[in-house]
């Protein structure tokens, strides 16, 4: 259980994929104008990811180190292009959107990534969990980024959903700054999501060093000698 509560806390959080290892950026800062856009190259990733770790991990001990590399390649190119024809088949417009996005997942250095480091050295469902981690934690930073572009930069929220959900979620959409908001272009150009990715970073570290802090000051230091215990959980 102890490993499963890892493999969750490193993808979502302490080896995200976006925010601490760096990995996937061009797809990242390249198409989170909007939440629709982020939302649905990150459900992609994330199917890959989970696809290709359960395929790696069933191979992992037929395949030899000589054709190691090129196999997770062809395997990864394998899911990218049923992924591909499921978005034209059912969300073709979005997928007119994302462009070569797409396509690109297999290069995304995340994936191949996970599978030569996890995959291939672990059975099938820690494999599987590991995928479904780092891919969640991916979409997640990609909606963040994709929503906070949106709101500045549109000054709408959930706009074009139907592109994703069908005609049932026109009406999602959110008006933030009502009808005369004119927009902050920088938001929604190249350089905003540079700027909006980079506070995410550091907001990321800024929490992780604040409960560092916190986890050493609630530490009990002990001397040599007797203690007492007071009422107050301290001992002294």
């Amino acid at each position: 259980m102890s490993q499963y509560k890892e493999i969750v806390s490193n993808g979502l959080w302490k080896n995200n994929p976006a925010l601490v290892q760096l990995l996937g950026l061009c797809p990242l800062l390249a198409v989170t104008g909007s939440v629709v856009n982020a939302l649905g190259l990150g459900l992609a990733t994330m199917l890959v990811l989970v696809g290709s770790n359960i395929a790696v991990s069933l191979i992992r001990n037929a395949v030899s180190d000589a054709v190691r590399l090129p196999a997770f390649v062809m395997i990864i190119a394998a899911f990218t292009t049923c992924t591909e024809l499921l978005m034209q088949a059912f969300t073709f417009e979005l997928y007119q959107i994302l462009g070569i996005f797409i396509p690109l997942i297999v290069t995304n250095c995340a994936i191949l990534g996970r599978a030569d480091a996890f995959a291939s050295k672990n059975s099938i469902l820690p494999s599987a969990i590991d995928g479904l981690m780092m891919g969640m934690g991916f979409l997640c930073v990609l909606v963040a980024i994709g929503a906070i572009r949106e709101s500045i930069g549109s000054g709408t929220l959930f706009n074009n959903m139907q592109l994703l959900f069908g005609e049932s979620a026109r009406g999602w959409s959110i008006q933030l700054f009502g009808e005369g908001y004119r927009g902050f272009l920088v938001a929604v150009l190249p350089p905003g999501a540079f700027l909006v990715a980079g506070m995410l970073i550091a907001l990321k570290n800024s929490i992780d060093s604040h409960l560092q802090a916190r986890a050493a000051a609630n530490k009990v230091k002990l001397e040599k000698g007797s203690k007492r215990v007071r009422t107050t959980g301290q001992v002294a």
